[in-house]
């Protein structure tokens, strides 16, 4: 069962890089792509509830695939998965989402609440830990995402993933979705996709970025252009603008604003390590 679904994975992600980001409707199946979703969500709260996080990670790695407005749901399980992972970022990002999304009346509203209160304690304690390594060592030591060999060795554990340059792209992609720009703030409704949102692939030595901007009229325009990693430093900025309730990715090649994203500052940051470390991947394939 698990190569059957290796397959699957990996050729998802082929045909992901070779359309530059266009999403396949449904992967093993000819059902149409209502019924995939519901299909997916009923297999990933299964696996949830059996506590096979892996299978429930494919699930979710298949549905965040799909065109379209996800489940609300589909927050809530990607939110217990990436806790039990310890993605913290990730996690918080997603159980936000779905209470944003769901409200008061969502069936799993009060866990999602109280596994947000887990995830910021876990998240202090993590940091303490570092900050204690830190100032242990005799001199500083610059890191381009907190995440070590073992960390990596768990994002392709997590995503069913051959290599570094695929989990992190996965991961990226994860983080993006619920990272969008919204021109108002106070009321995210699920039906009502971001404003300004992105996707990326990686191809061989360079980074595709395509660009979706909601206008009026709910027209989408889209755009793509490429990065290429060599000659580049994977050390990527960011830095939020609370006056502007959007927070900036800046392109590593000439330091002009990439992202555009919405006030979170923990997400921008790890949105931006992330893009560091799979630059770092890309210069380095060996």
């Amino acid at each position: 069962m698990v190569k059957t679904s290796r397959k699957g994975h990996k050729l998802a992600c082929s045909l992901v890089f070779a359309s530059l980001l266009v999403t396949t409707v449904a992967q093993g199946t000819s059902l149409a792509q209502e019924h995939e979703v519901r299909r997916l969500m009923l297999a990933t709260e299964e696996a949830v509830a059996a506590k096979s996080w892996g299978e429930a990670a494919e699930y979710l790695n298949r549905l965040q695939g799909l065109e379209g407005v996800k489940p609300v749901d589909y927050y809530y399980f990607r939110g217990r998965v990436m806790q039990e992972s310890s993605h913290f970022n990730e996690a918080q990002s997603a159980l936000e989402a779905y209470v944003s999304r769901a409200g008061a009346e969502g069936r799993h509203y009060r866990d999602a609440l109280t596994r947000i209160t887990a995830i910021e304690k876990s998240r202090k304690e993590q940091r303490s830990m570092q900050d204690q390594s830190r100032a242990s060592k005799q001199e500083s030591v610059a890191i381009i995402e907190p995440a070590g060999q073992q960390a990596m060795t768990s994002m392709r554990k997590l995503y069913l993933a051959d290599s570094d340059r695929e989990a992190l792209t996965i991961h990226l992609n994860s983080l993006l979705e619920v990272a969008g720009w919204r021109a108002d703030q106070r009321v995210v409704r699920l039906d009502v996709p971001a404003d300004v949102s992105y996707k990326i692939a990686a191809v061989e030595s360079r980074i595709e970025v395509q660009e979706s901007r909601r206008e009026e009229g709910e027209r989408v325009t889209k755009s793509t252009h490429s990065i290429n990693v060599y000659g580049i430093s994977p050390r990527v900025q960011w830095d939020c603008q609370p006056s502007a309730a959007t927070c900036w990715v800046y392109d590593p090649r000439d330091g002009s604003r990439l992202l555009k994203l919405g006030p979170n500052r923990d997400r921008a940051e790890e949105i931006a390590g992330t893009l560091g470390r799979l630059i770092k991947t890309l210069q380095n394939p060996g």
